[in-house]
């Protein structure tokens, strides 16, 4: 495995309450390294949210969210108005709108990916059978169903990988019938 690719298992990653106690954050990566909001290009991380209540606003970033787990959420505000109900179903949205969640049921759990606008771009693919992924700059893996390989890393549910500054592609395989994985890819904003 290339000094580049680096893995991961959302069962060690350590979990960060949030302010408004509504829930708490599992930050898979960032990039650059220890950047902070304010400076980030681009964030992946896993939410729970377990009440209702305002979203974080980031202004300059594009966000992706996508139901991992759960009843789901209304998203509410600023011209905005949706439900996130379906598992793995992403949803795009600016950083800039000043959103309010209302859950639908149960506390859920979701997969978000912020990109800074004009810096670069994200793309993020469930993917539930075997493919090939391009090479893209920045990349990253999450197995959420299912075991997987890419290229010649074993990938079980939770587990993953994310690359970074080095144009890299795989090879995705599963033979699981039910099997997910997330796969999200950063490109140059032009």
């Amino acid at each position: 495995m290339s000094a580049s690719v680096h893995c991961f298992d959302m069962a060690a990653l350590p979990a960060t309450p949030w302010k408004n106690g509504g829930g708490s954050t599992r930050e898979i990566a960032s990039w650059p390294p220890g950047a902070g909001f304010e400076a980030f290009d681009w964030r992946v991380s896993v939410a729970s949210i377990a009440a209702s209540g305002p979203f974080s606003t980031f202004a300059g970033v594009d966000r992706i969210i996508t139901l991992l787990e759960g009843d789901g959420v209304r998203l509410h505000g600023d011209d905005l108005d949706h439900r996130l109900a379906t598992p793995l179903a992403p949803f795009a949205f600016s950083g800039d709108t000043h959103i309010d969640c209302t859950l639908l049921g149960a506390a859920c759990s979701d997969f978000n990916v912020m990109t800074r606008r004009g810096r670069l771009r994200a793309a993020l693919h469930v993917l539930h059978a075997t493919a090939e992924l391009p090479a893209a700059p920045h990349g990253l893996l999450l197995a959420w169903r299912g075991h997987w390989r890419a290229g010649g890393e074993a990938l079980a549910p939770g587990q993953g990988l994310w690359w970074s500054d080095a144009a890299t592609g795989w090879a995705l395989d599963t033979a699981d019938a039910d099997a997910a994985l997330l796969a999200v890819q950063w490109r140059a904003a032009h």
